[in-house]
């Protein structure tokens, strides 16, 4: 393909379909490097693949990179989860708005382009996916109405935590009335006077076919949701109060399978890497 006729396809590509801010898709991946590895897996994905296997591709448009210490980790509940064995494994957490609509179409690049940087010699196989699917969108909640950051704000916005949650309901019924109870009762009350600001719902999508050998298949894809706190403090100076029986959240029509603190990265450091066993 020449120069130009790539530059046209560029530009007939970009005249058409979505492209609207909401994050209709979410990249989720929550990862452990191997016992040693801790280092150099952090300045890898920090100082290439954030980039160039995520925030340089098309429809991609906001990332945030977050890190569980130990001290976080041991917040970590249920003791038996279906999503982390043992519960504290995953520490890094990496998190993609996509736009509305365009899940296809960057579902194209990122195969394509995740299969040539493994053949580059681009990526850090010392690793292991805990929890890595992308997710569509079912809601957002706010504890403030209309005043403060949306949603498509919120990856951007200098957030001093997040709570990943993840909730499996017994089947697609009872996902469905999880998700009505979640939106219109249980979230707002847990949100009014608490310091998380909003929380996104979304439930996985299953992966391709090609996706590349070493990130398995996604689980619950029927069954699950994945919620996201954003929290305006750091969750080990508010945990006990707000959110250490998150666990019962799902009675009823789910079993809550993780509830796990994060807190921001500082890109371009190693921060808190020593902090992690």
């Amino acid at each position: 393909m020449s120069e130009e006729t790539r530059s046209e396809t560029y530009a007939e590509l970009a005249a058409v379909g979505p492209y609207g801010v909401r994050p209709g898709h979410a990249l989720i991946t929550m990862v452990e490097p191997h016992p040693g590895q801790e280092h150099a897996y952090n300045r890898w994905y920090e100082d290439d693949h954030y980039y160039a296997g995520a925030m340089a591709m098309p429809w991609m448009y906001a990332g945030r990179r977050w890190v569980a210490t130990r001290e976080l980790q041991l917040l970590r509940g249920p003791e038996k989860s279906a999503v982390a064995r043992p519960v504290t494994t995953g520490c890094y957490l990496s998190t993609y708005w996509i736009t509305e609509g365009r899940y296809d179409d960057h579902m194209k690049w990122t195969v394509g382009i995740n299969k040539r940087l493994n053949r580059d010699a681009r990526v850090h196989h010392a690793r292991t996916h805990v929890f890595t699917s992308f997710q569509d969108h079912e809601a957002t909640v706010y504890r403030d109405g209309a005043a403060g950051p949306r949603d498509f704000h919120a990856l951007d916005h200098p957030y001093a935590g997040l709570v990943l949650q993840v909730i499996d309901a017994a089947g697609p019924e009872e996902r469905a009335a999880l998700l009505d109870r979640l939106r219109t009762r249980d979230l707002p009350r847990r949100l009014a006077g608490s310091p998380a600001a909003m929380v996104t719902v979304f439930r996985p999508t299953p992966l391709p076919g090609d996706r590349m050998t070493y990130v398995k298949q996604v689980e619950g894809v029927d069954t699950r949701l994945t919620l996201l706190w954003f929290l305006e403090e750091d969750p080990r100076t508010c945990w006990t109060e707000h959110f250490a029986d998150l666990e019962a959240l799902g009675a009823g029509d789910g079993r809550v399978e993780l509830v796990a603190p994060f807190i921001p990265t500082v890109p371009g450091t190693d921060r808190y890497v020593d902090e992690l066993r």
